[in-house]
């Protein structure tokens, strides 16, 4: 068995008597960015990661097993540094990832052939059934973009959503 195989085998099984009372403590945001990790910032063509304190404006967005995003679309200022704050009211996982469509179409991609891949990033929250996850972004580039679901199947059936970061001065 491979070395990595067998680590992720002993944290699944020193992890797994956690499990109850992580989900009776579950009222902290749940994301894929580790909240004890260092935030990663590196730029993006949509923007750039920033500490929570920073955000001036929270953003509900509801994920229902629908397959749709409420709202499917937001207006922000370049510059502006939102927290976005997505809430799972469905019964199946639920992710919220931004990016361009080019990036989030090879994502929903690579996802359909790889659905147990580990991924975490800034700009995503992985989000239980009933719970939330925080995104803190600043839009620092003017643009049409978007954000997703990529579980399989989710962005297929139409889980997206759009983002217009208009220039400052307009």
């Amino acid at each position: 068995m491979p070395t990595q195989h067998r680590r992720q085998l002993l944290t699944l099984a020193l992890l797994s008597p956690l499990a109850p009372w992580a989900q009776a403590h579950g009222s902290r945001p749940h994301g894929h960015q580790g909240h004890h990790a260092p935030l990663v910032k590196e730029q993006k063509p949509w923007g750039i990661a920033a500490e929570p304190r920073e955000a001036r404006r929270t953003i509900e967005i509801l994920m229902t097993d629908d397959m749709r995003f409420s709202p499917a679309h937001i207006d922000v200022r370049e510059g502006e540094t939102l927290r976005l704050r997505a809430v799972n009211r469905g019964q199946v996982m639920h992710e919220i990832v931004i990016g361009t469509r080019q990036e989030l179409e090879e994502h929903a991609e690579m996802m359909k052939k790889h659905p147990n891949m580990e991924h975490d990033e800034p700009y995503m929250a992985h989000v239980e059934p009933g719970q939330r996850g925080d995104i803190v972004w600043t839009f620092n580039r003017p643009g049409d973009f978007e954000f997703a679901c990529l579980i399989p199947g989710h962005f297929e059936a139409g889980m997206r959503g759009t983002i217009r970061v208009r220039p400052r001065n307009s």
